[in-house]
């Protein structure tokens, strides 16, 4: 990234999304050949360079990882800033849609897919960032069957003591009870929640608490992990958004709600989708579960070629399977 490159540089050729403050393309670099995917962001002459963008750009110089989306480039002109990625071919949520069925993917596809995901967030945690927003749009998929962590627009380096965040993260399907419940000293845990959730979808095809609103949202976890009280979740009282009228569900089976998952799957998951933030499982210790167990060792040359990024994970081999080219996504 030496700043001497002009948005010439590379061919701009077809749309691929629209953001919140972006555009997506996919392009071309016109002196390698090679793809990439152009995130165009306009800058307004008063507001200037928009904070997300320049959160996304500083924390993902940083994070340099198999498992998370590269940033080749940053090309600053006038009234633009783009931002050069590798390319990817689509998102979680379009392969989900395009090759599974009815959504669900297939066991060994999902067991690769949450390696590598839990990969990508140990490495962010390792280097104090939070992504604040994991979700199937956000997690990039190639055509050999990486999956990339993207769209590091709300992410957020943290230090010792915890700062005081912002509880408006994490889209609301995928946001952790502790979050929702107005929580400003959330952690690492917040991501594992949503990784939970996240692996849930892709055994079933849908998501598994779609609420409509913070308050739906609450009950739809609560209806199926419990409500919880004082007694198990000590302080639960002094969050801003508790209540005394909840209604009180008993702790459901995850066996018997999500029937598709063999046992050493449930107690991975059960793991991860703790109410209490401080009872979920890091990341590094979900990526030793015994549920990953029968992974393929990964091919000699990707293992060297990644071994200085994460010498102590068990490298494995990618999901190989086709993916549609033409996608729609944000997650840049």
């Amino acid at each position: 990234m030496d700043g001497k490159r002009h948005p010439s540089s590379f061919q701009q050729l077809e749309k691929l999304g629209e953001g919140t403050y972006a555009t997506v393309f996919k392009g071309r670099n016109r002196q390698t050949g090679e793809l990439v995917a152009l995130k165009e962001i306009h800058l307004d002459s008063e507001e200037g360079t928009p904070s997300t963008a320049i959160r996304e750009i500083s924390l993902m110089k940083e994070l340099k990882h198999e498992n998370i989306v590269a940033l080749h480039d940053v090309i600053h002109t006038e009234n633009k800033l783009m931002l050069v990625f590798e390319y990817m071919d689509g998102d979680l949520k379009r392969y989900m849609d395009t090759q599974g069925d009815r959504g669900a993917l297939k066991p060994m596809v999902i067991k690769s897919f949450m390696y590598q995901l839990l990969k990508g967030i140990d490495f962010c945690h390792k280097n104090r960032v939070l992504h604040r927003d994991l979700k199937p749009q956000n997690l990039l998929i190639n055509s050999k069957g990486s999956l990339k962590l993207g769209d590091f627009g709300l992410a957020r380096a943290f230090g010792i003591p915890v700062n005081t965040f912002s509880n408006e993260v994490v889209t609301l399907w995928y946001r952790a009870p502790d979050v929702l419940l107005g929580s400003r000293t959330y952690n690492t845990s917040i991501d594992i929640w949503s990784a939970g959730c996240i692996m849930a979808e892709m055994f079933t095809g849908r998501p598994l608490f779609p609420g409509t609103t913070n308050e739906d949202q609450i009950v739809r976890i609560f209806r199926i992990m419990g409500t919880p009280t004082e007694r198990t979740w000590p302080g639960l009282t002094s969050f801003p958004e508790y209540k005394t009228t909840w209604q009180m569900y008993a702790t459901q089976n995850l066996s018997s709600i999500l029937s598709q998952i063999d046992h050493a799957g449930i107690d991975l998951i059960s793991r991860m989708l703790q109410l209490r933030p401080e009872l979920r499982i890091s990341a590094h210790d979900a990526l030793q579960h015994h549920w990953f167990n029968d992974l393929m060792p990964q091919q000699p040359q990707q293992q060297q070629h990644h071994q200085q990024q994460q010498p102590m994970m068990q490298p494995h081999r990618g999901y190989q399977q086709t993916v549609p080219s033409q996608q729609n996504y944000e997650s840049y």
